[in-house]
C-alpha cells in the first residue's frame, strides 16, 4: 500500500510509483518461472525511448540463455554473483557499442555530419559508455514495469566477459542483470537514502 498522499504533483499513479520506485528492490534470488523473449521485446519497446546524446543509442543487450553461455558467464562473475547468475531464469549482458556512430546517419538524419563528431576513438568510447548507462537505468525501470525484478551487477571480470562475448572488440560490457520473479529471501534490508535537503540545492 502506498504511503504517498492522495494529492501529489506527480502524473504517475501511486501504485505505478510503488511498482517502479518505492517498492522495487534489487533481487538476489529468483523463482524458476521463465522470462520469455516476448517479455524482453515488450520491455525494449518501452525503454528504447530513453534519451541519448544525438540519439546515438549505444546500448546492446545479450540475453544469456544457453547452458554453455551461462556457464561461461558465471566463470567471470565475482564471489556471490556466481550462484545468483547460475540460478536466475534469465541473465542479460548490457554493453556499449563502441561503433555506435555507424548508425548515426539513420538515427540522426538531420545532421549528416554527426558521425564525424566521433572520429576520436577515446571520445567515442566515453560517449558510448555514458549514454549506454543512461539507457541501462531505463532498462531496469522497464523490467520493473513488466512486473519482474532486476538484479544488476558490476561485480564481474569485464575484460573476461568482453573477450568471451564480444571478441570482435567493438562492444564493452557495463552491467550484468539477472531478471525474473523474486524468489525466497530475495531482498537485503532496505538501505537508507539521502534526503532531499542532502541532495538538492538551489542557486
Amino acid at each position: 500500500m502506498s504511503t504517498v498522499p492522495s494529492t501529489t504533483h506527480l502524473a504517475l499513479a501511486a501504485d505505478a510509483q510503488d511498482l517502479l520506485f518505492r517498492e522495487a528492490r534489487t533481487a538476489n534470488t529468483f523463482t524458476d518461472e521463465p522470462v520469455t523473449d516476448e517479455q524482453i521485446r515488450e520491455i525494449y519497446e518501452l525503454i528504447k525511448y530513453a534519451p541519448t546524446s544525438m540519439n546515438q543509442q549505444p546500448l546492446r543487450i545479450v540475453l544469456v540463455r544457453g547452458p554453455e553461455a551461462r556457464a561461461a558467464l558465471v566463470e567471470h562473475m565475482l564471489d556471490n554473483n556466481k550462484p545468483k547468475t547460475a540460478s536466475a531464469p534469465l541473465t542479460a549482458i548490457l554493453a556499449a557499442d563502441l561503433n555506435f556512430h555507424d548508425h548515426l546517419p539513420k538515427l540522426f538524419p538531420h545532421a549528416p555530419e554527426a558521425k564525424d563528431y566521433f572520429a576520436d576513438d577515446d571520445y567515442r568510447a566515453e560517449s558510448a559508455r555514458f549514454n549506454a548507462l543512461i539507457q541501462i537505468g531505463y532498462f531496469i525501470l522497464g523490467v520493473r514495469a513488466a512486473g519482474l525484478a532486476a538484479g544488476p551487477m558490476n561485480g564481474f571480470d569485464a575484460a573476461g566477459v568482453d573477450k568471451e562475448f564480444f571478441p570482435e572488440g567493438s562492444h564493452t560490457a557495463l552491467v550484468v542483470v539477472n531478471i525474473g520473479k523474486p524468489g525466497p529471501d530475495a531482498w537485503y534490508p532496505r538501505s537508507p537514502r539521502l534526503s532531499y535537503d542532502e541532495v538538492v540545492t538551489t542557486v
